[in-house]
């Protein structure tokens, strides 16, 4: 099973100001968008990852390729429209006191499900090709690179939020119960068996328990009945405990 590592983007000048920038052009990080992007390469610069994929948005690209500077020999950050930011359609470029006062600003706080935004797209709608690109970037990543392989996906708030929804098995009404702040490191695991959520808006932390390690040859006789993908009943002794 390979393990995703959901980045949120650092602030950007739209964030600082209250404004939904949505997917217009030349948003980009601010000086302390920059810095908190660069805090997240470092964290996960004992990680080796087996691919950066961001969403096109520039504030995205700018916090995938401060990842990849700190990763050996800077691999190649792809894009996928998949993880693209939510399409608010007419939106866009106001402010978030502006849009509080919007009747379907209710709807998107209290049934998200059931929001669309005008000239748009709807919340249902995002969260379904979203988490169908982030399944289909995992089961490609781990054919390639082994069950070990770890991978990180650069996104946008509500986005990453409704992919934590589904893997935690929580209907998306529910996802504004989530917080993901700028640049923060969430991590998920997706096995046959179900999704496991490692962690969620991390700011700080060692991750270089995350690093892939080396196959052991184990007899059958020692695996015991369980699969590797069960949960452990009791709450299992945690990564230290493997190697």
């Amino acid at each position: 099973m390979a393990t995703l590592i959901l980045v949120r983007h650092g602030r950007t000048t739209a964030n600082a100001s209250g404004m939904l920038a949505g997917r217009l052009p030349g948003v980009k990080l601010d000086d302390t968008g920059a810095t908190q992007a660069e805090r997240a390469g470092e964290r996960l610069a004992a990680v080796p990852l087996a691919a950066v994929v961001s969403s096109p948005l520039e504030r995205c690209r700018q916090t995938a390729r401060a990842i990849t500077r700190a990763q050996p020999g800077s691999p190649r950050v792809s894009t996928d429209r998949g993880i693209t930011e939510c399409d608010y359609g007419d939106w866009q470029g106001r402010a978030l006191k502006e849009l509080a006062k919007e009747k379907l600003w209710a709807t998107v706080q209290a049934q998200p499900s059931a929001a669309a935004f005008p000239g748009g797209e709807s919340m249902a709608g995002m969260q379904a090709r979203a988490v169908t690109a982030v399944r289909r970037h995992d089961a490609l990543i781990e054919a390639e690179h082994g069950p070990g392989a770890v991978w990180a996906a650069v996104s946008h708030g509500d986005v990453i939020k409704s992919i934590l929804a589904d893997a935690l098995g929580m209907h998306l009404d529910l996802f504004q119960r989530l917080h993901v702040d700028p640049a923060s490191i969430s991590i998920v695991r997706y096995t046959g068996t179900r999704p496991y959520v490692i962690s969620t808006n991390t700011h700080a932390g060692d991750l270089s328990w995350l690093a892939p390690k080396p196959a052991k040859k184990t007899s059958r006789s020692r695996r015991g009945p369980a699969s590797s993908t069960d949960a452990a009943v009791g709450g299992g002794a945690g990564p230290s405990a493997t190697s």
